[in-house]
């Protein structure tokens, strides 16, 4: 087996909506992520790439990084569609995302500028490169559903929080 594929069998990835796409309590999300990041660990998950994006990506990032601070050897992965991404966003997001892509151990810039399809192969870039995915879904096509269908064609295990009255 590779050297890359190895490590690969111990990396986790995220994916899910922005803020306002999302219908639950920003805590609850919160406590479910922090909950599937222990069971990643437990499973003899160590590192974590995150797509950088306001809500579930940041969040999920956050925790990783919180997490880092008290369980040795987890390393987080920052993976940014283009720079300047979050240049239109409200400076609490900003922040964040400023936060994340300092604290995190690698940094990844897929396009050195903005592009149509930036947003696609960072998603791809993320599966490519892990063997889990935890993903929190609202059930509406966009770029959270291909991004799971492909982890799912990929062969990823993924763990999908999706509200009660949907199915994926």
């Amino acid at each position: 087996m590779s050297d890359e594929m190895e490590m690969r069998r111990h990396r986790c990835c995220f994916a899910g909506h922005r803020p306002e796409k999302l219908t639950e309590d920003e805590a609850a999300i919160k406590a479910w992520l922090s909950c599937q990041i222990d069971d990643a660990i437990h499973d003899g998950f160590v590192t974590f790439l995150t797509g950088m994006a306001m809500g579930i990506d940041i969040w999920a990032g956050m925790t990783v990084l919180e997490k880092k601070a008290v369980v040795p050897g987890l390393h987080l992965i920052a993976v940014t569609p283009y720079p300047g991404f979050p240049a239109k966003w409200k400076e609490n997001w900003k922040e964040a995302y400023d936060r994340l892509w300092h604290g995190a151990d690698h940094r990844v810039i897929i396009s050195p500028s903005f592009t149509p399809d930036a947003f696609e192969r960072r998603n791809r870039f993320l599966v490519d490169h892990a063997s889990r995915l935890i993903a929190f879904y609202n059930g509406d096509e966009g770029g959270t559903h291909r991004l799971i269908t492909y982890a799912r064609e990929s062969g990823l295990a993924c763990f999908v929080h999706t509200p009660s009255d949907r199915n994926v």
